[in-house]
């Protein structure tokens, strides 16, 4: 039952990030293609908006999906706790925590999932495990999140702080 458990929960979760990213990129599923986003990471203080929006849509389609499949698991949670944190800390950031106010909760949410898969693995139902492949445990889970908070740390520096405006209503 755990590894049916965990499939749903990569599946749901993985697919939902790739949405996201095709929304990035394509203007799918709501979103506001690689131009709309792109205005909307400058008006964070992003630099290079359009760009910034294909490298976030890129990083959301593959690591979205590689999570869903649980393929190489580690390096797809560490991606996607990258886009998170860089989602709580630019958009949601001055809102405080919960996601009624526009808050960072939904990307702490994901975030936390994203960990916790690493740190017990993505079940025997995945790519990983039949390659025969164990990326699980509190090493992969901590390798994740550092190299999710170091590419975020990444991408916020070239942020230009002093521009920067909390625009709710999009991600």
């Amino acid at each position: 039952m755990i590894d049916i458990a965990l499939l749903v929960l990569k599946v749901v979760v993985g697919a939902l990030m790739a949405g996201h990213g095709a929304g990035k990129l394509f203007g799918w599923f709501a979103g506001h293609g690689p131009e709309g986003t792109g205005q909307y990471l400058e008006s964070l203080g992003y630099p290079r908006g359009r760009a910034m929006a294909i490298l976030a849509g890129l990083t959301e389609v593959t690591a979205g999906a590689a999570f869903a499949a649980g393929f190489l698991t580690p390096l797809a949670a560490g991606a996607l706790i990258g886009v998170m944190v860089n989602a709580a800390v630019s958009a949601h950031g001055e809102a405080g925590l919960w996601a009624e106010n526009h808050g960072y909760e939904y990307p702490l949410v994901l975030t936390v999932i994203f960990g916790a898969v690493t740190l017990v693995g993505p079940g025997e139902i995945s790519v990983d495990a039949a390659l025969g492949w164990e990326l699980a445990g509190a090493g992969w889970a901590l390798a994740a999140l550092l190299l999710g908070i170091i590419s975020a740390g990444a991408i916020l520096a070239t942020r230009n702080s002093s521009s920067t405006e909390t625009v709710v209503g999009q991600r």
